[in-house]
């Protein structure tokens, strides 16, 4: 499906955490923006770090009709779960190396806003996970761009996962956890726990293994329309989304999880391609 933006005339701001030294860029991205009719709202954490008025992240949303990270890999992450009730694209510029995700240098900025308006770009369409964790106390749902782990609590005992694939019994993993992983996150935690790098515009997800006790549990590929159920039948288990939020679940609870309904929407070069940033990143062909 070719996507396009609808509209180009209010984008939303969201800088890295804790770096200050950003402001500079933030008023370059505004003038450029602005020059050409794009009405600029930063969110008002990013806002208060650089001493400028910010808005609350979901009515600066509201408010928008795409998002524009300045930072890294994380940072855009970060926006894309934040966002991902309202469905908007999201431009990543790197402020500093080249991301898997953030490719954009921010040098490139100004020549690329005229080609949102020309139509040299593309919008990819990203899958994200979605995870329904069922505990005494009720109901919680969760949306990952990049992976769910769940893992051991302490590092003093290994643990054990019951896994269920469409509701039939599948494993059981022994050892420090599994990671969940989208396409796009195949290439984080996924690939250092041993599991497959995979295309990012496919539909399926990756469950790997992290340590296992046994040398014969490998990583599986899944299609995108499964739903693996997990159960922790012994002890206690942290649910760690994207790296960034966390939660613990017991022996009594159980976490769904499937591809979400809807989709990551990150805005790239028309140019962009994912194997020279595959090899470039992990250094192949050297």
């Amino acid at each position: 499906m070719k996507l396009k933006l609808d509209n180009l005339k209010r984008v939303g701001i969201v800088l890295r955490p804790s770096t200050p030294e950003l402001k500079e860029m933030f008023l370059e991205a505004k003038r450029i923006f602005e020059s050409r009719g794009i009405e600029v709202y930063i969110d008002h954490i990013s806002g208060g770090m650089i001493d400028v008025m910010g808005q609350p992240f979901e009515m600066m949303c509201r408010n928008c009709d795409f998002l524009v990270t300045i930072g890294g890999d994380g940072t855009l992450i970060s926006a894309v779960r934040r966002s991902y009730d309202f469905q908007l694209p999201v431009l990543g510029i790197h402020a500093g190396k080249l991301g898997f995700l953030a490719d954009l240098d921010f040098c490139e900025l100004e020549t690329f806003v005229d080609k949102l308006f020309t139509g040299e770009y593309r919008i990819d369409e990203r899958a994200m996970l979605q995870a329904t964790i069922t505990t005494k106390s009720g109901v919680s749902q969760v949306v990952a761009f990049n992976d769910i782990v769940l893992t051991r609590p302490s590092i003093s005992k290994m643990i054990r996962l019951e896994t269920y694939v469409e509701g039939k019994a599948f494993n059981t993993y022994y050892g420090d956890g599994v990671v969940i992983s989208t396409p796009t996150g195949s290439t984080a935690y996924n690939l250092s726990a041993g599991g497959p790098v995979l295309f990012p515009l496919t539909s399926v997800f990756a469950l790997t293994p992290i340590c296992p006790h046994s040398l014969t549990q490998r990583p599986v590929v899944l299609p995108g329309h499964y739903e693996i159920e997990i159960k922790t039948p012994d002890s206690s288990a942290l649910v760690i989304v994207d790296g960034q939020d966390m939660v613990e679940i017991t022996d009594s609870d159980t976490v769904y999880i499937k591809l979400a309904s809807g989709s990551a929407h990150l805005i790239h070069r028309k140019e962009f391609n994912y194997f020279e940033v595959l090899k470039e990143k992990l250094g192949w062909g050297k």
